[in-house]
């Protein structure tokens, strides 16, 4: 199953603007391990660096953008279903 899978980058956002955006691997479901806690509102995730990217609450930046918090610790990033 796991040669089906595919690679998962370094770093992946979910900001379509971002450089590190992928839509085709953000659709088959990645999910995000930080220190050992599974996390579900993960903006952008660094694995070599060990940061993630979570919003901050409701509050936006003046382009109307979710503003994001990073927060070092242990990142693993996994494929849901496998």
């Amino acid at each position: 199953m796991s040669a089906a899978a595919p690679a998962l980058p370094d770093r992946l956002s979910v900001d379509p603007d971002s450089p590190f955006h992928n839509a085709d691997l953000l659709a088959a479901g990645i999910g995000i391990r930080f220190n050992g806690v599974e996390k579900t509102n993960v903006e952008e995730y660094c694995m070599s660096e060990g940061w993630v990217r979570v919003a901050a609450g409701a509050a936006k930046d003046r382009f109307g953008k979710q503003m994001t918090i990073k927060l070092k610790g242990k990142v693993e990033a996994y494929v849901k279903g496998e």
